[in-house]
Order: C-alpha cells, then sequence, then structure tokens
C-alpha cells in the first residue's frame, strides 16, 4: 500500500474550539479527508501561546493587532514558526488553512479595521507555509485538493 500523504489542517475546521471567540468552524467534508490524507491539525495562534476565547486580531500593515490595540505580532509569527515545524516533522506539502484569518487565510484576510472588510493578503502562517513551498488552500478550495 502506498504511503500516504499529509495535511497540515486548520485545528478549527476539525472541530477543536480554538477560534478567537472559543468556537470552531467544523466541516464534515475536512473530517473526510482523512479516507485520503494523514491530517496533522494546527492551530497557530494557539501555538503562538494565546488562549481561546481572546480578542479578535486583524494584519494592520506589518502587524497583528488585536481590536483593543494589543500588538500580537510576535505571538503570531511564533504560531507561524512551529506550524511550519510541524508541517517539516511530518512531510506535509499542503495545509488547508482557515480563510479570513489572521494566521491562516490566504487570498484575502480582514483589512486591520475591525469593519468586517476584507482585503487582499495572507495570514501569517499562511504566508510563511507559502514562502517554505508548502501549498496553502482554504476551506473554500477543498475540491481542488487532489
Amino acid at each position: 500500500m502506498a504511503e500516504r500523504e499529509t495535511l497540515l489542517v486548520s485545528a478549527c475546521l476539525l472541530g477543536v474550539r480554538c477560534r478567537y471567540d472559543g468556537g470552531e468552524e467544523y466541516l464534515p467534508e475536512v473530517a473526510r479527508l482523512m479516507e485520503r490524507y494523514d491530517l496533522v491539525a494546527v492551530c497557530p495562534e494557539a501555538l503562538g501561546g494565546m488562549p481561546a476565547p481572546r480578542t479578535p486580531a486583524e494584519i494592520r500593515g506589518a502587524r497583528v493587532v488585536s481590536i483593543d490595540g494589543e500588538d500580537r505580532t510576535e505571538k503570531f509569527r511564533l504560531g507561524a514558526e512551529r506550524a511550519l515545524e510541524l508541517a517539516r516533522k511530518f512531510g506535509a506539502r499542503k495545509a488547508l488553512l482557515k480563510s479570513r484569518s489572521p494566521s491562516c487565510g490566504s487570498g484575502r484576510v480582514y483589512d486591520g479595521t475591525f469593519s468586517g472588510n476584507l482585503a487582499p493578503g495572507k495570514g501569517v502562517a499562511a504566508a510563511l507555509l507559502e514562502e517554505e513551498g508548502i501549498e496553502v488552500f482554504s476551506e473554500h478550495g477543498i475540491a481542488v485538493l487532489p
């Protein structure tokens, strides 16, 4: 039997309550990926030492700032680095990450005004993983996963 490919997955998409609001974003179609991949659940924000729940944060320029003005950039970077370490440890070459997140978003993220507006951009972890050659998909791209 051929070895299965490893897929890094945002833990919230698998039902882990690690989102900023203490919730999750469980999607059954993500869990069904276990039929084809070895899944490694990650939450870069939790890996960076942030609790759930926590005040929301958005990317503002080169920083990640919470709605109450706290600069969380270093925690987001640490979480991204730890997610990358896990990808390397398990040999993941693809990642399925939560859209719009300041950690995991790819393509579009919230614009830093806490108004619900989206802007072109990538979350801290998504950007680092892509820089390291890992292909990043959002939950909206499940259908294109081989």
